[in-house]
């Protein structure tokens, strides 16, 4: 009986499981790709949908975690709400670098700031600069 109970709720889960619609496969209508001997490449594509996208790599020197490609390049898309995103971008020893007018951007350094960064370039010489170390404390003595 247990198995017969079991067997009606896993032939309903089966049954009343949302089917996932497959959809057609997007077609690629540009591909271009070139990959050097030193490591260097660059590749292109766009497919029928909108998507574009394109970068080159050049070695670069080899860090702490072995040998290094720099990278430039960009791709651009069209979002749900139909406007096309662009992105261009820099990945290299710096880290990764995109820029686009949709990405969000740091709000400006005030100026009181800014005054601050000045004054100690100006003013401050180095860790030995005498001027800035603390006085001993007095603590102890008579």
């Amino acid at each position: 009986m247990k198995c017969v109970v079991l067997s009606v709720f896993a032939l309903v889960a089966l049954t009343s499981a949302q089917q996932q619609r497959l959809q057609e496969p997007i077609a690629i209508v540009r591909l271009n790709s070139d990959v050097q001997p030193d490591g260097g490449f660059v590749y292109e594509y766009e497919t029928a949908h909108g998507i574009k996208a394109e970068a080159r790599g050049v070695p670069s020197e080899a860090g702490p975690e072995g040998p290094a490609v720099a990278m430039q390049g960009s791709y651009s898309f069209v979002g749900d709400d139909g406007q096309t995103y662009a992105v261009t971008y820099v990945a290299d020893q710096n880290g990764y670098q995109p820029q686009g007018a949709h990405l969000p951007t740091p709000p400006p350094i005030p100026e009181a700031i800014l005054r601050s960064l000045e004054f100690n370039a100006k003013y401050y010489k180095g860790e030995d600069d005498e001027s800035l170390r603390a006085a001993k404390p007095a603590f102890g003595r008579n």
